[in-house]
């Protein structure tokens, strides 16, 4: 076997690879002996930038042995016209299907020499001039060939434009947009003149009309090189007449230029090729599938009649803007993406352009699918084409501007590469080429302007790009093609969406809002203008409105949706993630349906909303997580009044976050409680650290220390969303500081904190009440631990032993917190646990605190805390448990209620079914109440009789909307009583 000869060095430079390059640069006289000819430097430069210098010189070479007679003239072009030169060697270096056809077509060269190499408007002619070279119309064979090399002079044309520049830099570039506007153009020029050849052939007369009707690429102006051209033939008269017309047709320009393909007709290939315009009316009528109207979505009349194809545009653009309105229109267009995407061979699956996973059939189906979806009534969204339409989903709002600008890049470079992998021989691929095909990859990536870099090569940057294109298209199309708002705006009727003012308080009222009119109102606030932000209002609010009907209050929840968008207009994801999550959109809705604290939250801590698409991180991180990130947010602010703000504003966070959770049902009762008393505590911790520190630093020396000990439900950890802080605050002096002054130190420190966090505040309050010290209010505010010792030691009455059962040290020196909180022990769990006469004290104060604390005129069995079977009577019953036996029980000891009625069944001091009942009334009156605070934007301790309140609580404990509230009223008394009758039971006579 001979080896090849290799280049010379000095020929390789140019980046030539092929051996028989240096005898054919010298054939052409661009090379001598002595090296390159000077004069024809620019073309060796020119040569050396085209995608493949090789197959740009091989043309030459061959167009020089076709035609000899012409070479001194193409040799003189080249070294002089710089435009020329660009357009020519771009065709060249890329298509060895064009170089063909300047091979076998000597001349054709010629074309490329103007001011311009195409011109769009003279396409028909300049077919025409192919098909009348003796003045009339060649028919058959010799008009199949004539049109055939008239079709491919203009694409050549159209080529050459496309390519030169990246041969000859500073040319013009024409847009990926401009290349498929063009190609389509003469397309619809070859059909007019298929038509007209067609027609003579056929020798229609008068007796049938016929309009070519471009569907696909072709109606949506964006062809590629080597397209199938889909159309749909309308006819008028003589049917016979038109479908030989059609089918003629379709033989001339399907040999000559592109396949002709009308399987998109009403029926498919096994339908009629040729339909009257009743007949498609008829059609789609009765029989249509959705993906065939929103393949009709770029139905445009090319070509024949004008006049039946305008009527036939006209007939279909109603139904195609109507077609959402179907029954599971969304699902059917997702279910055909799927279906399209599934028919793609695996093993070509990472390397399909067109149908592959991150291909251009994702962002055509996305973006379809949300032309369909909204452009009912946005006549702005209604183009076929894909770029344009793209173009007004992003200024629409209905996509993200950077989504948008995201999907435009990637489908311009997937489409450029298609572009380019078809001009190489003229063939329908939509392949991309093998990662070790690195010959090819190379070609590819230089015919689409892609460079070296980053010590990467040609090839190898192509196929990153390539790769990151696709995943950039999948995820987007993911975000976009099932966005569950999709569906939501599609199950709204079109008819709906186009309201007379009077109409609209129509349909509201239908709806349940009580005012239409304000509701109106509201809407016309939210929409008013062209801004973006209120074309995303418009394409919510249509959703919205229909989310918010379901909830107990869409009055209010439109006036909370309208205060919180006013309130955020200039959050600038705030639309966004609306528009974008539908889950988010749903959530709100019934937040601000149901919730009137919600609402007030919200606007102050909006990042939270951004937490309703994932319920995971909504429920959050665990109750000490928060507690410690909390404490240290507060401790790295420079003073006082910066640390008690970002601990309200924490605060805030975690209550709207935690109240959205509990409305959405993903926080039980006991979690409910433990996070807003985890909350509050660490509220307290920050504020306590930063008094100390300020009011040691005035001082100049620390007196005494300080904790702060947790009583009521902020002890047991079980507060509400409007519970108060009970505490007692402790201090011990230091060494050598007298009582008085360290009481009086830490007395000082506790009014700075009870005064900082009581601060008037648009938040729910902070109430730190110290009323349960010895003594109540009349008693100083901080006592030493001794003097703590001394008073329970002496002084202290059965009703301070029983509060002390929740006293849990939450804030200050762990030590002396600990302390205090042994010696109390003996204090609340007597070792001999308690007489007679200290039973029928806590009877009497029971009875006592009912009759004096319950509201006039209020309903016992709607009373929360106070009523029958309510918090007060499970409690006062687990109490009396824990004074009398929890010396001897260990498991008794403890703050929690639901961890003592626990220890109350193991011990065998009541029955299992009766702790069971106590539990069920506890955990439910619990988290009636705070649904009551939730629904209501305030602290109340009585379920609301009737009304929307109590059908908002009802449904914040999981009733729906089509139950009547009043079951579940009756429930929350069935559970009570049984619970009240236990406590009859244990706590009066046990």
């Amino acid at each position: 076997m001979v080896e090849r000869a290799r280049p010379t060095a000095s020929v390789a430079r140019y980046g030539f690879t092929d051996p028989r390059a240096d005898g054919q640069l010298r054939a052409a006289g661009w090379w001598t002996e002595a090296g390159p000819d000077g004069s024809a430097a620019d073309v060796l430069s020119a040569l050396s930038r085209a995608a493949d210098p090789d197959l740009a010189l091989s043309g030459l070479d061959r167009i020089r042995e076709a035609d000899p007679e012409n070479w001194s003239g193409l040799d003189q072009a080249l070294r002089t016209n710089r435009t020329f030169r660009g357009r020519m060697l771009g065709v060249l270096g890329t298509s060895s299907a064009l170089a063909d056809f300047l091979v076998s077509n000597t001349g054709c060269w010629k074309t490329l020499e103007g001011q311009k190499s195409t011109e769009p408007g003279q396409y028909v002619s300049s077919l025409l001039d192919h098909l009348r070279p003796n003045g009339e119309l060649l028919t058959g064979l010799e008009s199949e060939q004539a049109l055939r090399v008239g079709y491919r002079e203009l694409l050549l044309g159209i080529a050459a434009a496309d390519l030169g520049h990246l041969v000859e830099p500073g040319l013009r570039q024409p847009p990926y947009a401009e290349i498929g506007a063009q190609l389509t153009t003469l397309a619809e020029a070859a059909l007019s003149v298929g038509l007209l050849v067609a027609e003579a052939e056929v020798g229609a007369g008068a007796e049938g009309r016929l309009a070519v009707i471009a569907m696909g690429k072709c109606g949506g102006r964006e062809l590629n090189y080597v397209s199938d051209v889909d159309v749909i033939f309308v006819g008028d008269g003589d049917l016979t007449i038109s479908t030989r017309l059609a089918s003629t047709m379709m033989r001339v320009v399907g040999k000559a230029c592109f396949e002709v393909d009308a399987a998109l007709r009403p029926e498919g290939k096994a339908g009629a090729l040729v339909r009257t315009l009743d007949g498609h009316a008829a059609y789609y009528q009765k029989w249509a599938k959705t993906w065939e109207f929103q393949a009709l979505l770029k139905a445009r009349p090319v070509a024949g009649d004008a006049e039946l194809g305008r009527q036939y545009a006209e007939m279909v653009a109603p139904k195609v803007w109507a077609a959402a309105d179907r029954e599971n229109f969304v699902p059917e267009v997702q279910k055909m993406r799927r279906r399209v995407e599934g028919h793609v061979p695996s093993a070509y699956a990472e390397r399909e352009l067109k149908l592959g996973r991150g291909g251009l059939r994702d962002v055509e189906f996305a973006v379809q699918l949300l032309q369909l979806v909204h452009g009912r009534i946005d006549a702005d969204l209604r183009s076929p084409s894909t770029m344009d339409a793209l173009a007004a989903l992003g200024d629409g709002g209905y996509v993200g501007r950077k989504d948008a600008a995201e999907l435009t890049s990637s489908y311009e470079f997937l489409r450029t590469i298609e572009h380019r992998l078809q001009l190489r021989r003229l063939r329908r691929t939509h392949l991309f080429p093998a990662d070790s095909d690195v010959s090819e990859l190379r070609t590819i990536a230089r015919a689409s302007g892609v460079r070296p870099a980053r010590g990467k090569s040609e090839g190898d940057v192509l196929l990153a790009e390539f790769r990151r294109h696709l995943q950039s298209i999948r995820r987007l199309h993911e975000k976009l093609f099932y966005r569950p708002l999709l569906q939501s705006v599609a199950n709204v009727p079109t008819e709906a969406l186009r309201l007379t003012t009077k109409q609209a308080e129509s349909r509201l009222a239908a709806l349940g809002y009580a005012a239409p009119d304000g509701a109106l109102q509201h809407i016309k606030a939210l929409t008013a203008g062209m801004s973006r932000r209120a074309a995303i209002q418009q394409a919510l609010l249509p959703v919205l409105l229909d989310l918010l009907a379901d909830t107990p209050d869409p009055d209010r929840g439109l006036l909370s949706y309208r205060k919180v968008s006013e309130a955020l207009e200039e959050t600038p994801w705030y639309l966004r993630v609306l528009r974008d999550e539908g889950a988010v959109v749903e959530r709100l809705a019934f937040l601000l349906g149901t919730s009137r604290l919600v609402p007030d939250l919200l606007a102050r801590a909006p990042e939270v909303l951004q937490l309703l698409g994932d319920p995971a991180r909504l429920a959050g991180r665990t109750p000490a997580e928060v507690a410690t990130s909390l404490r240290a947010a507060v401790r790295r602010q420079p003073g006082l009044n910066a640390a008690v703000a970002a601990a309200r504003s924490l605060r805030r966070h975690e209550m709207l976050r935690i109240a959205s959770a509990d409305l959405l049902g993903l926080l039980d009762v006991p979690a409910v409680c433990a996070a807003l008393s985890s909350v509050w505590v660490a509220v307290l911790q920050g504020a306590l650290a930063a008094a100390f520190r300020q009011r040691q630093a005035e001082l100049g020396q620390t007196p005494a220390k300080i904790a702060v000990i947790g009583m009521g439900r902020l002890g047991g950890a079980e507060l509400g969303y409007g519970s108060d802080a009970d505490v007692l605050f402790v201090c011990e002096p230091a060494e050598g500081v007298s009582d008085s002054e360290a009481a009086k130190f830490a007395s000082s420190v506790a009014e700075t904190v009870r005064k900082i966090l009581g601060a008037p505040s648009p938040d729910p309050a902070l109430v730190v009440d110290a009323d349960l010290r010895p003594e109540g209010r009349s008693g100083p505010l901080v006592r030493t631990l001794e003097s703590y010792r001394s008073y329970y030691g002496r002084w202290a009455e059965v009703w301070e032993s029983q509060a002390l059962l929740r006293a849990r040290f939450i804030a200050g020196d762990d030590d002396l917190g600990a302390r205090f909180i042994e010696m109390i022990d003996p204090i609340r769990y007597p070792k001999a646990g308690l007489d007679a006469v200290r039973v029928r004290e806590i009877r009497r104060i029971k009875a006592r605190v009912e009759t004096e604390r319950m509201p006039k005129g209020a309903d016992p069995t709607r009373h929360t805390k106070l009523g029958r079977g309510g918090l007060a009577d499970v409690e006062w019953t687990v109490q009396l448990m824990q004074l009398r036996h929890g010396h001897e029980v260990e498991g008794l000891r403890t703050t929690s209620t639901i961890e003592a009625l626990k220890a109350v069944a193991e011990a065998g001091l009541a029955e299992s079914a009766e702790i069971e009942s106590l539990t069920e009334a506890w955990l439910l009156a619990t988290r009636v109440r705070n649904a009551g605070m939730l629904v209501r934007g305030k602290a109340v301790d009585e379920i609301p009789s009737s009304g929307r309140d109590l059908a908002a609580v009802a449904r914040v404990l999981g009733y729906s909307a089509d139950d009547d509230p009043g079951e579940f009223l009756d429930a929350y008394r069935r559970t009570t009583r049984r619970a009240h009758a236990v406590v009859e039971t244990l706590f009066y006579q046990g």
